[in-house]
């Protein structure tokens, strides 16, 4: 059973589910994508981490971790293991205080969420990344990154016509309202301005 090594490539809103987001995650060294649709929640979860941004209560991610550190539990890695009637399945590896292996099913959103604040690396198996991956031509990629670049342009546009305090209630705003993403995005343009 041979693992494959993935990392977050991006998180976007779903165009196929509404209310849900598109958490990308791209084969380590490779050109492989695999796309997996998760909820609101636990996007926002991974995107706080993922942008260093420091919520003003813990979520229930940061409370799971704050549990498992202080029994002395660490986590090793999470495994995307099965792919079921377009279900992905994981599972959290841990290592106990007193050093046993412990494996944790968990919903795959879940554990990564869990596993990106203990800093653990995520795997599939070859199997799943070649029945449910995308393979991206190097235009493909081309395109994704302009495509990228091109909306980081049209919010810095919006964004430059905003004085330092407004940027600061917005970004407020959408701290207390729990909207992570335009928080992120608001804290880089005052730190540009900075």
């Amino acid at each position: 059973m041979q693992k494959i090594e993935l990392e977050i490539s991006g998180l976007s809103y779903s165009q196929t589910q509404s209310g849900a987001y598109a958490l990308v995650l791209v084969e380590k060294g490779g050109k492989r994508q695999l796309p997996i649709i998760i909820g609101g929640f636990e996007a926002q979860a991974i995107a706080i981490e993922l942008e260093k941004m420091t919520p003003t209560r813990p979520l229930t991610h940061d409370l799971f971790k704050n549990f498992a550190v202080a029994l002395g539990v660490s986590v090793k890695e999470v495994v995307i293991y099965n792919l079921s009637e377009g279900i992905f399945y994981a599972k959290i590896v841990c290592l106990s205080a007193d050093g046993k292996l412990i494996e944790i099913d968990a919903r795959t959103s879940d554990a990564i969420a869990v596993g990106i604040r203990f800093k653990a690396p995520i795997f599939t198996l070859e199997s799943i990344l070649s029945s449910a991956g995308i393979l991206l031509d190097e235009n493909d990629i081309q395109e994704d990154l302009a495509n990228q670049e091109i909306a980081s342009v049209e919010s810095q546009e919006s964004l430059s016509s905003l004085s330092l305090e407004e940027l600061n209630d917005r970004m407020n705003e959408a701290i207390a309202n729990e909207d992570y993403e335009e928080a992120s995005k608001l804290r880089d343009e005052i730190n540009r301005r900075s």
